[in-house]
């Protein structure tokens, strides 16, 4: 059923000739934003077809603005809990109509509901080696447990916190003069290269989450992440 499914997505995806429409959520400066913004430059089947953020003054609006994209700012501090945001910031999603929606650095965890909701068109980039460092400060988690390797990871977004399927991987050394910080931008280089790489992936009809909760690549279930050459 899946290779069926993946097939016709592939099929579906040549035959329209048109762009993935993708909604990109970010809390902060947007490094990954602009990533997903050169790609489309350069000709990747996507199209970002609006920038959200929950912070008024992140820079990736302004990243987005330059180019030509809608923005909007939904203040998660206007709301008085997470559900009652998610359940706005999902009406201004599907105001768009995106069939992809991915976190470039969105700093909120989402509802079950929400998740749900864009199940299967949710993806996340999380800057470790997942299963490992889920969650916050993983660079100098890494760092304090002696990691002689670190990295990035693109992931599909399940109701478990950084716990979804993982997609596509870099990984980087861990140099012995490294703090946080230089090993937080050996990480980022990678990232602008991984999640462009998978965004093109589910444009192109590749990629896809199944019914088993397992990620698919040209049809083949991943038993473990692709790792970037």
């Amino acid at each position: 059923m899946v290779r069926r499914a993946w097939c016709i997505a592939v099929v579906r995806r040549v035959s329209e000739q048109v762009p993935l429409t993708v909604v990109a959520l970010i809390s902060g400066s947007g490094s990954n934003l602009q990533a997903l913004i050169d790609a489309q430059t350069a000709g990747a089947p996507f199209a970002l077809c609006a920038v959200i953020s929950n912070e008024p003054d992140a820079f990736g609006l302004e990243r987005a603005r330059r180019h030509g994209i809608p923005t909007a700012v939904l203040n998660h501090r206007d709301y008085p809990d997470r559900a009652s945001f998610d359940q706005a910031l999902a009406a201004l999603i599907d105001s768009y109509a995106p069939q992809l929606v991915v976190l470039a650095g969105f700093m909120r965890i989402l509802t079950p509901e929400f998740v749900a909701r864009y199940l299967g068109r949710l993806l996340n980039i999380h800057p470790s080696l997942l299963p490992k460092y889920q969650g916050l400060h993983t660079h100098q988690r890494a760092l304090d447990a002696g990691e002689h390797e670190h990295g990035a990871s693109v992931h599909f977004v399940t109701a478990e916190l950084d716990g979804g399927p993982v997609i596509l991987q870099a990984r980087v050394p861990v140099l012995a003069d490294d703090d946080a910080a230089t090993l937080a931008a050996r990480v980022l280089q990678r990232e602008h290269v991984i999640y462009p790489a998978v965004v093109r992936w589910f444009a192109e009809g590749r990629l896809q989450l199944g019914d088993d909760g397992c990620a698919y690549l040209d049809g083949v279930a991943l038993t473990a992440p692709h790792q970037l050459a």
